[in-house]
């Protein structure tokens, strides 16, 4: 079983133990699962040192990270959020609280940020203190899996090919408790790992981890290229 096989049987694992605990709904199958205790995984993140030294954050879109986003916007914190499927040339939302009047609760949601928030490229953004990631499994040693689409993976590699996430950058996912799996999962050569997981009622800190210096492009196939826009203008640069 290659390495995409073994990541779908966890995947399928883990939202079948989420739906059947009553934690999770049927349609968060192949999505990041929203879960109940988010507002209480993320009431625990804001107590931790890394957040509340954090001033810039980059986070994902998914309904499970929405009160950190909202957590984010209340506090005072510039906040960039990825566009969905990084489908235009500027592929982030920046959600600036100084700027907006508009309710850290309404301005956090994707609806909200694609109709009220400029798009930004990278050349554009600040250094990123604490990136959030949306995960369906990880393990205590920070291993994590996502949704399988492989977006998170690009969006860290962009920034940290240019220099806006660096080894000071702290990497967080809010989790339910039955989304941290006590095995080795596989791993990727793109992938990156966390150094915290905040559960509803854990914080768990992993140790440190080597972590891609950008964009493996040998890993991308030819038709994501072509559908992110980014990448394709990042790719003529690269083999020209």
């Amino acid at each position: 079983m290659g390495v995409d096989e073994q990541k779908h049987a966890v995947r399928q694992r883990v939202w079948s133990a989420l739906i059947d605990a009553g934690v999770s709904t049927p349609d968060a199958r192949g999505y990041i699962p929203n879960f109940i205790g988010s507002e209480r995984a993320a009431e625990l993140l804001a107590s931790t040192a890394p957040w509340q030294q954090a001033a810039t954050v980059k986070a994902n879109p998914d309904t499970a990270q929405l009160p950190v986003r909202a957590r984010a916007l209340a506090a005072g914190k510039l906040l960039y959020m990825a566009v969905p499927k990084i489908a235009t040339v500027q592929p982030f939302y920046l959600i600036d609280p100084a700027q907006s009047e508009i309710p850290p609760a309404q301005a956090a949601t994707s609806r909200v940020a694609a109709a009220s928030s400029p798009r930004v490229g990278t050349e554009e953004m600040r250094p990123i203190d604490l990136v959030v990631c949306g995960t369906v499994a990880v393990n205590r040693q920070g291993v994590r899996l996502g949704k399988g689409a492989g977006y998170s993976d690009i969006e860290v590699a962009l920034l940290t090919e240019d220099g806006l996430v660096n080894d000071d950058t702290i990497f967080v996912t809010t989790v339910h408790s039955l989304q941290v799996v006590d095995e080795e999962l596989p791993e990727a050569e793109h992938d990156f790992r966390v150094d915290l997981i905040v559960t509803e009622r854990d914080i768990i800190v992993c140790p440190p981890s080597r972590r891609p210096s950008g964009l493996i492009w040998p890993s991308m196939p030819a038709e994501k290229i072509a559908a992110i826009p980014v990448l394709g203008m990042r790719a003529k640069r690269h083999f020209n």
